[in-house]
C-alpha cells in the first residue's frame, strides 16, 4: 500500500505536490469514490484509480545499477543545478530514486529503483544487507586501527555496528582497505575511517548486496535482470 499522491506521481500523472493539488480538488476517486483528502493508502495493482475520470496505469516497478561518478549528488534534483544521478538515466521513463545515497565525492555502485517496498528491504539496518566499499586512506594503517574499525567506532550519532575491515594494503603514507558495512549512515566510512586517525582520500563502493559494476564504465547503468531482483528480495 502506498500513498495516494505518490502512486499519482510514480504513474507520471503528475509531480507529487500537484498529485496533492489534485486530490484536494477531488479530480481523484479510488474504486468509485472521490478522495479529497491526503494520507489515503491504495494499492495500484488491484484498485481502480480515475483522475478526471481517466483510469491511470500503474507504472511497472523497475531497479537500475548505475556506475556512479565523482562530482555526481544522489539525488533526482538539485535547486542548485549540480549534476544528479537523474541527469545521468535521462533515457530512463520511470520516476526512479536512489536505494540510499553515495555522497558527492563518493562512486560505485548506487541502485535506483520505484519499488519502494524493495528500497526498504534494501536500506534498513534489521535486513542486514551488505554494502562493500573501497577506501584509499592516508597514512599507514595500524591492525589496530582495522580491529578498532571491525568492532565498532563511536561516532557523534553513536556507535557503528560490527564491521569488517580487510587490508588490500598499506604503504608508509597511504593504505588501502575493504569495509562491509550493514548501515548506511550519512557518510559513514568517511567519519569511520577519520575517527581511527585515517582520513579517507578516495572511496568507491565495490558491492550492494549481490551486485557490482563489473563492465559497467562510469556513469553508465543497466535495468537488473528479473533473476537479480529475485535473489534481491
Amino acid at each position: 500500500m502506498e500513498r495516494l499522491q505518490k502512486v499519482l506521481a510514480h504513474a507520471g500523472i503528475a509531480s507529487r505536490r500537484k498529485a496533492e493539488e489534485l486530490i484536494l480538488a477531488g479530480r481523484v476517486s479510488v474504486d468509485g469514490q472521490i478522495v479529497t483528502t491526503l494520507g489515503v493508502r491504495v494499492d495500484p495493482r488491484h484498485q481502480r484509480i480515475l483522475v478526471d475520470g481517466i483510469p491511470i496505469e500503474a507504472e511497472r516497478k523497475v531497479t537500475y545499477l548505475l556506475n556512479k561518478p565523482p562530482g555526481t549528488l544522489s539525488t533526482v534534483h538539485d535547486p542548485h543545478g549540480r549534476p544528479t544521478v537523474r541527469d545521468l538515466l535521462r533515457d530512463v521513463p520511470e520516476r526512479v530514486y536512489p536505494v540510499g545515497r553515495l555522497d558527492a565525492d563518493t562512486s560505485g555502485v548506487l541502485l535506483l529503483t520505484n519499488d519502494g517496498e524493495l528500497s526498504y528491504r534494501l536500506t534498513h539496518p534489521r535486513f542486514g544487507v551488505e554494502k562493500v566499499y573501497r577506501a584509499l586512506v592516508q597514512g599507514r594503517i595500524t591492525d589496530g586501527a582495522l580491529r578498532r574499525l571491525s568492532e565498532g567506532v563511536p561516532l557523534e550519532d553513536g556507535m557503528t555496528a560490527p564491521a569488517k575491515a580487510t587490508l588490500v594494503w598499506r604503504g608508509d603514507r597511504r593504505s588501502l582497505l575493504e569495509l562491509t558495512l550493514t548501515e548506511g549512515r550519512n557518510r559513514q566510512v568517511r567519519r569511520m575511517c577519520e575517527a581511527v586517525g585515517h582520513p579517507v582520500l578516495e572511496l568507491t563502493r565495490i558491492r550492494f548486496a549481490t551486485l557490482t559494476a563489473e563492465g559497467l564504465r562510469q556513469g553508465s547503468y543497466r535495468r537488473l535482470r528479473p533473476s537479480e531482483e529475485r535473489k534481491l528480495r
